[in-house]
């Protein structure tokens, strides 16, 4: 079985740090052994002691001068003192001997011990912010949320790929939401098509049959039939947002001046009781797109706005750049607003709090604009 990732540093660091102060404290406690100036001095001293005591007791001191004794006498004396002081350092020699050996395992064993605190500091200053890491991976792979809060202590490395996973996390959980989003779309746009196309087929001849009947018709019948036309034309549009959102803004691309465009779609949406502002930087970019979709959108936009207010109000419509070749534009009316548990889904299609709305409209919008980067 694999040793954790931890306990591998840890022995590693170990092997790199301990393994040579060992050696090391080895070495140098047998160079002291070796250049040690004490060898055997208490044994030498003690053969050099005897022999002078065989040589002194061989010597007839009554045949020597007076001079001759005196000088055997000191002699004597300074072999005596001798003796002693090698006896005394070859004690002091042993001692110290062991002294020094043990100081230099003390020191030796200080020094394996403080390698081993270091390794296990750094095997952990290098395996909480992996394990940490690879736990993160985990949940990006499982869609949880990263943890929050401050990130813990560690090496500037491990902060910087803390916040780049985290950079990445967000980065994939907005691709995965459109394309979840791309991949509704289309079903709703096929929907639509097959809806639309369904409806346009018995639209033309209902429209025919109230036109023949109409010509005969009495009052009461002329009643029944404007229901029936307001109804027919009423599900002709809903056939044509149908058909509008099943595909995407076709044909050629030609410039569009915005603000030209708000002005006239202000002019002619909103109704006689309303009126309008237009705020807009100077110089603004021309947008390069089709212009029919565009109309239709920021029209939505406008009747959605009047409808708000009832059809009394101003309007206020605003047009600044955001970047080099990018426009914002904003529509801004002084209704109830949209209630805060809808607005995450204003956009999806067939969403809708109108009695007599398709869920079309803002679907259309967000398309368009979509489709206009």
């Amino acid at each position: 079985m694999a040793l954790p990732f931890r306990k591998r540093i840890l022995l590693v660091l170990i092997a790199l740090g301990a393994v040579p102060t060992a050696v090391l404290i080895v070495g140098w406690a047998m160079s002291v052994r070796r250049i040690n100036p004490v060898v055997s001095t208490e044994a030498t001293m003690a053969d050099l002691g005897s022999s002078g005591r065989a040589l002194l007791s061989s010597i007839d001191t009554a045949s020597l001068t007076e001079p001759a004794q005196r000088a055997l006498t000191a002699h004597t004396e300074r072999l005596n003192t001798a003796l002693s002081q090698a006896r005394q350092a070859s004690t002091y020699s042993r001692y110290y001997s062991a002294g020094l050996a043990l100081a230099l395992l003390s020191l030796g064993a200080l020094l394996v011990y403080a390698s081993i605190r270091v390794a296990g500091h750094l095997s952990r200053q290098l395996s909480r912010p992996i394990d940490e890491l690879i736990g993160w991976t985990e949940r990006i792979r499982r869609r949880e949320a990263l943890p929050e809060g401050p990130p813990p202590r560690g090496a500037p490395e491990f902060i910087a790929l803390r916040a780049a996973l985290r950079e990445m996390a967000a980065g994939l959980e907005t691709g995965r939401t459109k394309e979840l989003e791309a991949a509704r779309l289309r079903a709703f746009q096929e929907v639509a098509r097959r809806v639309a196309h369904e409806m346009k087929n018995p639209l033309t001849p209902i429209r025919l049959a109230v036109s023949q009947l109409r010509a005969g018709s009495g009052m009461q019948q002329g009643e029944a039939l404007e229901i029936v036309e307001a109804e027919s034309a009423r599900l002709e549009e809903m056939a044509r947002e149908f058909s509008e959102f099943g595909r995407l803004p076709e044909g050629p691309r030609a410039e569009v001046d915005i603000v030209e465009l708000l002005g006239e779609l202000a002019r002619t949406t909103l109704p006689p009781s309303m009126s309008h502002t237009i705020e807009a930087q100077a110089e603004l970019p021309v947008i390069q797109g089709q212009y029919d979709p565009l109309r239709r959108a920021f029209s939505n936009l406008m009747r959605n706005a009047s409808e708000a207010m009832d059809g009394v109000g101003t309007v206020a419509l605003r047009v600044t750049r955001t970047t080099r070749d990018e426009l914002e534009v904003e529509i801004r009316d002084h209704g109830p607003g949209i209630p805060p548990e809808d607005r995450t889904r204003v956009f999806e299609p067939y969403f809708t709090r109108k009695p007599r709305g398709t869920g079309l409209g803002l679907a259309l919008v967000r398309q368009t604009i979509e489709h206009h980067h």
